[in-house]
């Protein structure tokens, strides 16, 4: 039984992603994002519980790769997809969403692959691209959001921008995909101990985000992922100097 608890935790992710993708496909942004969030921290703890119980098994690390697919690829891509849709005159551009996990696939086999990524990450890890997507969501929310089964397209458009908005979220988009699956060195977040020597960048990290959601709450999710790639960015360049 043991050895199954850091499966039961991925498959808690996948579930939560199956369900994110079903709401964000009804227009439910918010509880998309919602429900992206804590597959991303079942993400998290399935292999925290794999490390620590000593249970660490390729059949998880395939099945955590499957998981990451729906939760941090899908479900991401149809909220995006949600969003562009609004826009008059675009609505074909919107289907660039799902390149999305195509690239999230890629990133995962290429990481399953990859002895090099034991400590450390090459590329956007496919959570962190999903983080982005999540605030996202979680910042289009209908008034009575507990109330309406589909968020009608007039409520979610008066909080974008026009145009210069769509095209802001298609280049994110893009550079993010190409982010997840290129070389750029960043630091992973796997604790094996929690001492503060061999841990501390990850603390920096820890509490930067911290200040950041303190400081502009649900956009500070975003920030966070910026903030990871620059600590990791000037942790890289100081180490190679």
């Amino acid at each position: 039984m043991k050895k199954q608890i850091p499966n039961l935790l991925t498959l808690c992710n996948l579930t939560c992603g199956v369900l994110a993708a079903y709401m964000a496909s009804l227009g439910w942004l918010h509880r998309a994002a919602v429900l992206m969030l804590a597959g991303i921290l079942f993400d998290f703890l399935d292999g925290f519980a794999a490390r620590l119980l000593k249970v660490q098994s390729p059949m998880g690390k395939e099945l955590d790769s499957l998981a990451d697919v729906v939760t941090s690829g899908v479900a991401p891509a149809i909220i995006l997809f949600r969003i562009l849709m609004c826009f008059q005159g675009w609505r074909y551009w919107a289907l660039m969403a799902f390149l999305m996990p195509a690239f999230a696939a890629y990133r995962l086999a290429k990481f399953n692959l990859d002895e090099r990524q034991g400590h450390s990450f090459l590329g956007l890890p496919v959570p962190s691209n999903a983080l982005i997507w999540a605030s996202l969501g979680l910042c289009v929310i209908h008034p009575d959001w507990a109330q309406v089964a589909v968020i009608p397209i007039e409520h979610i458009r008066p909080l974008l921008l026009g145009n210069g908005m769509l095209i802001a979220l298609a280049c994110l988009s893009l550079v993010t995909d190409v982010l997840m699956v290129s070389e750029l060195p960043l630091m992973s977040l796997k604790f094996e101990s929690f001492g503060w020597k061999e841990n501390s960048l990850k603390y920096v990290l820890l509490f930067g985000i911290a200040a950041l959601l303190v400081l502009f709450g649900i956009p500070g999710i975003a920030l966070s992922v910026v903030w990871y790639i620059v600590l990791s960015l000037f942790t890289q360049r100081r180490h190679n100097a």
